[in-house]
């Protein structure tokens, strides 16, 4: 009887903690952030042009966490700072196909993505090829820079696709 009440004890506990961290992790936009993306529900460019300064601000938080040595979290921010990346580029898609599937006329802002994919895929990989991935913590956050780079690849070669697809329904409207 002792033995199953110090079962079900370390079963709730396993139950809890995972609970209580879910709670403490924070979204990755912030409230400013949010009101603007609400302000620019229906513009597709202007809403694509947040999305691409906040996760350009997220990749300079990045960077700079890497370049401090006197951080203490140093390892656990550059990692949170990938996530918050990796949150808000995942959170533009989902706009972009939103956008696509209303027939909205993107060609304007996926240049702007476009743009933003390529400079993003290059200082991924710098960073991936400096010594970030030479530090001990590296390990850490290296699959996520992985996964990172691979969803930045991938969606980078969706976004040229559309962009195609849609030059092309602009050229069978003029007809």
């Amino acid at each position: 009887m002792r033995i199953a009440g110090c079962i079900l004890v370390g079963l709730v506990a396993l139950l809890i903690v995972p609970a209580g961290r879910a709670q403490t992790r924070h979204e990755a936009l912030t409230e400013p952030e949010i009101t603007q993306l609400r302000e620019t529900a229906q513009d597709p460019v202007e809403r694509l042009k947040l999305y691409i300064k906040f996760a350009r601000a997220r990749l300079a938080l990045l960077l700079q966490a890497h370049d401090d040595l006197k951080l203490t979290d140093r390892t656990q921010q550059i990692r949170d700072h990938l996530q918050e990346f990796l949150s808000v580029y995942d959170e533009m898609n989902v706009n972009i196909d939103t956008f696509a599937d209303r027939k909205a006329d993107m060609r304007k802002p996926l240049k702007h993505v476009i743009e933003a994919d390529t400079e993003f895929q290059a200082r991924l990989r710098a960073f991936k090829d400096s010594g970030a991935m030479k530090d001990a913590e590296a390990g850490q956050y290296e699959f996520l820079l992985t996964n990172t780079i691979d969803t930045l690849d991938s969606s980078s070669k969706d976004h040229r696709d559309l962009l195609k697809e849609q030059e092309e329904a602009a050229k069978q409207k003029k007809k």
